[in-house]
């Protein structure tokens, strides 16, 4: 069936508008288009509109997110219209109003669209647009800036009673192009897609320049004496030492992932006077404070502070801010009102370091800190021409704590068992490294791609995804110093690190008296130490969430197991076997388990195998290399061949949340070889 015309307008002008962030945020405001198409029952012609559907993001909007609705139905159900105080029971009756089967669930602003005579209709949420709705004097500035041809709208809550607010404004005012909703965004409204989009532009630019114009030049006050930003070097230093200390704060009702930006725009606001007032009074519209909470976290000490202080105060604060949020639910919380979700910040703010940002999943905490973003922007314009003012705080969380807003909660998909762990896996640009952190990210993880060879660190981290899965870092593990970045790596990709899986190695088989020092100390600096130095790094980072963790050493079955001219691999991986043990031991009080995994030869795709350790193998058998994997599938018990996922299996039994209680463990995955049974 093909795309009717005007629903293919509707999605290349909702894409245009979705991709320049100057006009809306991700995932904010919800375009339309209403036309004439055949009903299939009844072979006549009827009036239906398209329309952005809940949850969809205009910069990627496709068919499939619009919700497709009968106008008649849409305009008739103002007939049964219980008042404002029964809104919300309207948004059930949108679902008798669809047309057709599939088709995405239609949103809060639904009634907007289809009430507002006009063919084209476009709600946004830009800085421009928003800081003029959230100035104290608001009204009288939109008048300023356009005349006649924008009109104000003031504060409601989105819902079928704004719509009647809009569609009555809009009757009113036929010289209009749109309106300024306070404390929320724009509207607009054209005959066809491209006036639409024509005066969403208008509106949008016209207010940047009004505010470029008429603004005062340092809208944030003067400069806060030692709050300057620290130089990229010390500052991104600072803010890796400091992200796992806030990520364990801001986990403590539930585990999160973390973001973090230090631009200019974050950084210039924390280094005005007027930053902890503005932050204060919280973020703006409604999208912005249902993904930053209603006020951020704002740490009162110069950046040149000691660490041991700054931890010790963001402590101080982060308890205080739990009281007050705990305080604001109290305040306005009713009976009916959904459990309070959790009282941790989702916005952490540094001064002179930069802005950590809190979510779910990498992508929601990404994008909680350009919603925070956002509100400085507002914040810049609004105080530019006026006073910032948002909607009251009681406003606030009649949003926050919304029962649509709960009903969406609970309708999202049950988290994966991994989510919201952040995995770091060394020698993961290839062979089981590479299938484990495809295993953990297919899980839900995080994952931090280690190895020595950027260039195939880095295509695995573009097959994860990309940066709101994975990142990678070249590091040789024979060195503290790369070993250490990597850990800072991940710190200001995700916040911190949960999961370790030392896999990084080298295999050299030769007989003993072929085996030469450098050999023994090369295969011990790589595994041995390599895993030592590895497990080091990352029990610091854990001790510092305070989140507990996982370390998983990929051993091997040669641990246990004596096989020939191979003393120096086996002896190397007795050692790792070993450090298991000693860990599991040591680090048990601070929730970090400790466990290991002994696989057989691993053939195919390995990097090992394929980098010359297959041939000496086969050589010391006395068979062909391509039939090595067959060979040791033979001499197992269960006669069959160990791949690089079987060994990602195993990590991801040991972590995924069934073995809770599980620590020092060896698990084979050999397909059963009696000699390496652990006694």
């Amino acid at each position: 069936m093909s795309t009717h015309p005007e629903v293919a307008a509707l999605l290349a002008r909702s894409n245009r508008l979705g991709a320049d962030p100057r006009n809306t945020n991700y995932a904010g405001g919800n375009t339309s288009a209403k036309g004439t198409e055949t009903d299939p029952v009844t072979g006549s012609d009827i009036e239906l509109m398209w329309v952005k559907g809940s949850g969809g993001d205009l910069g990627t909007l496709k068919e499939g997110g619009l919700a497709v609705l009968r106008t008649d139905r849409l305009k008739a159900l103002t007939a049964v219209y219980p008042g404002v105080e029964r809104e919300d029971e309207m948004v059930a009756a949108f679902d008798y109003c669809l047309h057709g089967k599939g088709g995405a669930a239609p949103s809060i602003d639904t009634a907007m669209h289809g009430l507002v005579d006009a063919a084209h209709v476009d709600h946004l949420h830009p800085d421009s647009g928003i800081a003029l709705a959230c100035a104290a004097d608001g009204e009288k500035l939109t008048a300023a800036c356009f005349g006649e041809q924008v009109v104000w709208v003031p504060w409601r809550r989105p819902g079928f009673q704004l719509g009647l607010d809009i569609a009555a404004i809009k009757a009113a005012n036929p010289q209009a192009i749109g309106c300024v909703l306070g404390g929320h965004g724009i509207t607009a409204w054209g005959d066809t897609a491209e006036e639409c989009e024509r005066n969403s532009l208008f509106i949008i630019r016209t207010a940047e320049t009004f505010l470029a114009e008429r603004g005062r030049a340092e809208p944030f006050g003067p400069a806060l004496e030692g709050y300057a930003a620290l130089d990229a070097a010390e500052r991104r230093a600072r803010a890796a030492a400091l992200a796992p200390y806030i990520r364990g704060l801001a986990s403590s009702d539930r585990p999160q992932v973390g973001h973090f930006d230090d631009s200019g725009t974050v950084l210039d606001f924390l280094a005005s006077a007027e930053h902890p007032r503005l932050a204060a009074l919280g973020t703006s519209c409604p999208d912005h404070f249902l993904r930053t909470k209603v006020r951020p976290l704002v740490l009162d000490l110069p950046p040149t502070a000691e660490l041991t202080t700054v931890v010790d105060r963001l402590t101080e604060l982060h308890a205080a801010y739990r009281e007050e949020y705990a305080a604001y639910y109290r305040r306005h919380a009713t009976p009916d009102s959904p459990a309070m979700r959790g009282a941790d910040p989702a916005i952490v703010l540094v001064p002179g370091i930069g802005m950590f940002s809190f979510g779910k999943d990498k992508q929601t905490a990404r994008v909680a800190g350009e919603f925070y973003l956002n509100a400085i922007n507002v914040m810049r314009g609004a105080e530019a021409v006026s006073t910032y003012a948002p909607i009251e705080e009681s406003e606030k969380f009649r949003i926050e704590y919304w029962s649509l807003e709960e009903a969406k909660l609970q309708r999202m998909p049950k988290p994966k068992a991994l989510a919201t762990r952040v995995a770091l896996v060394t020698g993961a640009g290839s062979g089981i490294g590479k299938a484990i952190a495809h295993r953990l990210v297919a899980e839900g993880a995080c994952v931090v791609v280690a190895d020595l060879n950027a260039d195939g660190a880095a295509a695995v981290a573009e097959e994860l995804g990309g940066a709101d899965k994975a990142v990678a870092v070249e590091v040789d593990v024979t060195s503290e110093e790369q070993i250490a970045d990597a850990f800072r790596a991940a710190a200001l990709a995700f916040g911190g690190v949960d999961l370790v899986v030392n896999n990084a190695g080298i295999s050299i088989s030769k007989p003993l008296l072929e085996t030469t020092a450098k050999d023994w100390d090369l295969q011990h600096d790589i595994m041995a130490r390599g895993s030592f130095l590895v497990s080091r790094e990352a029990a610091r980072v854990m001790k510092a969430q305070g989140m507990g963790g996982d370390i998983v050493y990929i051993a091997s079955k040669n641990a246990v197991f004596a096989g020939p001219n191979n003393v120096a691999y086996s002896a190397t991986k007795a050692d790792q076997a070993h450090q298991v043990r000693l860990l599991a031991a040591e680090l048990g009080a601070d929730g970090i388990r400790v466990n290991g995994v002994n696989p057989d030869g691993v053939v195919r795709g390995s990097g090992i195998f394929a980098g010359g350790w297959g041939a000496q193998r086969a050589a010391t058998y006395g068979i062909e290399e391509e039939k090595l994997g067959e060979f040791y599938a033979q001499r197992t018990l269960l006669k069959r061949e160990v791949l690089p996922e079987h060994v990602a299996n195993a990590v991801f039994a040991l972590t995924g949340g069934e073995l809770t209680h599980t620590t020092g463990l060896h698990v084979p995955v050999d397909a059963g070889v009696a000699a390496a049974f652990l006694r």
